[in-house]
């Protein structure tokens, strides 16, 4: 069976772009909705197997998006910064190792 790639939405506002662009990263955002920017995050089966057990209230949308739902924004936050640290949006493995 093929490994999945299940995105995680950050929403980008002009805070967040003004650090990517710092970061040398502004290319990395998708226009969305409404003008809306995000950039999305792909995890792999075993990242959102692991993300929906430590996080209780993300839900997997498995009959649309194939996204993952509903992290918190502080969690989401973290996701961001790491984004930002490492300027790569491969960074789900170093987010899992905070729980």
């Amino acid at each position: 069976m093929a490994e999945g790639k299940y995105p995680i939405n950050l929403w980008v506002n002009e805070d967040r772009y003004a650090k990517l662009q710092a970061a040398g990263l502004a290319h990395m955002c998708k226009e969305a909705m409404a003008g809306l920017k995000v950039i999305y995050v792909y995890a792999n089966d075993a990242q959102r197997d692991k993300i929906l057990q430590v996080i209780p209230q993300a839900k997997f949308d498995s009959a649309t998006t194939k996204s993952i739902e509903l992290i918190p924004r502080k969690q989401k936050d973290k996701i961001f910064d790491l984004v930002i640290q490492k300027k790569s949006i491969d960074v789900l493995d170093d987010f899992l190792k905070m729980f």
